[in-house]
């Protein structure tokens, strides 16, 4: 594994992202989002089932959770935002690992809110993306219509509610030892992950990871995504529905992959890396084992 980092001048101030690496400097290259409350470092145990697939995975600590890019102003941590950092991202993969034939794009992988990035990400910049592969939370104008129309989903979706409120999140998230944060794993994910997860959040990438909740707004109108996709949802998933899972085929126009994971919660990353690395090596198109 190796590091680099992602200088950013952005309008908020000069930012740095950190970025972990694994793979051969000229392999394909596969940009891997993170979600909340992980990090980078959450792609671990799909890497080293990724390994020897001549895959150059590159995965950034984003913003809010790389401690040099920590904003204060939520407008920071819009979607818009976020997205400008995998871009610039992919540009610096276009410069310096993709061979020299012309072609200027990579493949996508996101999980929770790393996937809804990738979504904004393919639906407004095909042009950037050979695929798109996602966990987790479908397209996000499937997502947004199920809020409104499912109970279900509105019901698993309730902690937004919270994860909204300036202060009190953090206060409810961290008492008790990071009681509220432990419960969001559900159990799901090794302790040694969670409690790397929670040293991050408790030594200040927090209120940052929060901002993108507080950042959010209404993505019901997301075009359509027309580069190929794998969809992949464990249908134990505590946070999305079923029926948001199964509208995200409407909303791609492109060869479409929809893989439900029996047993498997949104944790995804943790609980089954093999298949997540089965999935992200079809979707690429290369072999390994």
């Amino acid at each position: 594994m190796g590091h680099l980092e992602l200088p950013r001048a952005t309008r908020f101030g000069d930012l740095v992202l950190d970025v972990r690496t694994w793979g051969p400097d000229d392999g394909v290259p596969v940009v891997l989002l993170h979600g909340f409350p992980q990090s980078a470092a959450s792609w671990e145990p799909v890497a080293e089932h990724l390994a020897g697939s001549g895959l150059r995975l590159v995965a950034p600590d984003q913003r809010g959770y790389s401690a040099r890019a920590r904003p204060d102003d939520v407008a920071a941590y819009t979607i818009e935002e976020l997205a400008g950092d995998v871009l610039a991202l992919v540009d610096t993969l276009v410069d310096t690992l993709v061979d020299p034939q012309g072609d200027d794009r990579v493949h996508l992988v996101g999980h929770d809110w790393g996937a809804s990035v990738a979504w904004w990400v393919a639906a407004h910049h095909p042009e950037r993306l050979h695929s798109l592969t996602a966990l987790s939370v479908p397209h996000l104008a499937a997502f947004g219509r199920a809020l409104v129309t499912d109970p279900e989903q509105r019901e698993r979706s309730a902690y937004l509610k919270l994860f909204r409120r300036p202060g009190v999140a953090e206060e409810q998230l961290l008492a008790d030892g990071e009681a509220g944060l432990r419960a969001v794993y559900a159990g799901r994910v090794p302790q040694e992950a969670v409690e790397r997860d929670v040293t991050l959040m408790r030594e200040g990438a927090l209120a940052p990871a929060l901002g993108w909740y507080r950042a959010m707004t209404d993505m019901s109108g997301l075009p359509d995504v027309r580069v190929p996709t794998t969809f992949v949802w464990g249908e134990d998933d505590q946070a999305t529905a079923p029926a948001a899972a199964h509208g995200c085929a409407d909303h791609v126009d492109a060869d479409y992959c929809f893989v439900p994971l029996e047993g498997v919660s949104h944790w995804s990353l943790d609980e089954v890396p093999e298949l997540v690395a089965s999935e992200v090596r079809r979707r690429v198109g290369t072999p390994g084992g």
